[in-house]
């Protein structure tokens, strides 16, 4: 039964990553076809791969979190219940969040300084 919605979500999941990527690739190619060669259009396209790599980093950090906290209730099974493993990890889940959150907000301010430049 558990397989059954493990495949059901992958399947899912990657349906939903191929059209983003199909999306993304046309929108692509109408703006190159229109010779659209503006510098806002291309800041955008480097402060969506920012942003990308800035996801990145938050849901790592977050998976760290979760995995310290795994380990932590299973190198000390006595001290830790099960319901006192749950809250751990979602102790170490939030610890991961608020740790990025100063992260992303620093660059998210460098983005948009960046993107305010006036060109040469």
């Amino acid at each position: 039964m558990q397989s059954d919605v493990l495949i059901v979500g992958i399947v899912f999941f990657s349906v939903v990553a191929i059209v983003k990527i199909v999306i993304d690739s046309r929108t692509r190619h109408k703006i190159l076809e229109r010779g659209i060669e503006n510098e806002r259009i291309q800041n955008f396209f480097a402060a969506q791969f920012e942003l990308h790599s800035l996801s990145s980093i938050k849901w790592g950090m977050v998976l760290v979190g979760i995995g310290l906290a795994a380990l932590i209730s299973q190198l000390f099974p006595r001290e830790f219940t099960e319901e006192a493993a749950l809250g751990l990890i979602f102790i170490f889940a939030g610890l991961g969040f608020l740790i990025y959150y100063p992260i992303a907000e620093r660059r998210l301010r460098q983005i948009k300084n960046k993107q305010n430049l006036p060109s040469n």
